[in-house]
């Protein structure tokens, strides 16, 4: 078997904060996939969707703390699979959305399921390009004990140029972009396989 053939895929959770169909962020997951079908071979990004999560509620767990409503069991097992994670986190009144939050305490409960792997996070917004919304997920991170990669950033001016950015789906557009993107990709495959070896 060929070096080439023995690299393992990796699969990347993508997770985004808007849970609106034709959301810039949900875009850059999409967008994000494809790059890893067509240029990194490495790398396979498969979109959770955390739309049918209900709202956090301990009443709904079952089992002494153990067992959760099917919605978020499915959710749980997908992060538990995946190797890494990609949020494409929006900036809400300097924060991370509700949704993600949601998602992100749901499948911290009982048994950590983030705990000690790498995570990027791209973000699409106004003057500051959603920066505020990844910096504060990072500070989350901590306690969830995810380890993210540093560089590089991507942040998306895209407030004020939407066309220039993505489409009236959502799709994103911009080939400097796109490369930015794969270039994030591409330093989560690296830290990954790096983080990996280490056990």
């Amino acid at each position: 078997m060929s070096a080439a053939a023995a690299k393992p895929v990796l699969r990347v959770a993508g997770i985004s904060g808007s849970i609106r169909e034709a959301s810039w962020h949900r875009g850059l997951i999409r967008a994000a996939a494809e790059i890893c079908e067509d240029s990194i071979p490495g790398l396979r990004v498969d979109d959770l969707d955390i739309s049918e999560l209900p709202m956090l509620n301990t009443d709904l767990e079952t089992d002494g703390g153990r067992g959760f409503p099917p919605a978020v069991e499915a959710f749980r097992a997908k992060v538990r699979d995946a190797d890494c994670f990609l949020f494409a986190s929006p900036e809400y009144n300097y924060s991370i959305t509700g949704p993600l939050k949601n998602a992100l305490d749901w499948a911290s409960r009982g048994v950590n399921c983030w705990a000690d792997k790498p995570g990027a996070i791209v973000c699409a917004g106004g003057n500051f390009g959603g920066g505020r919304s990844s910096y504060h997920l990072r500070q989350v991170g901590v306690f969830l004990d995810i380890h993210f990669i540093n560089k590089p950033e991507l942040f998306v001016f895209s407030f004020y140029e939407p066309d220039k950015f993505f489409d009236g789906e959502g799709n994103l557009i911009h080939a400097e972009t796109r490369e930015r993107l794969k270039k994030v990709l591409l330093a989560l495959e690296a830290f990954t396989l790096r983080l990996q070896k280490k056990d």
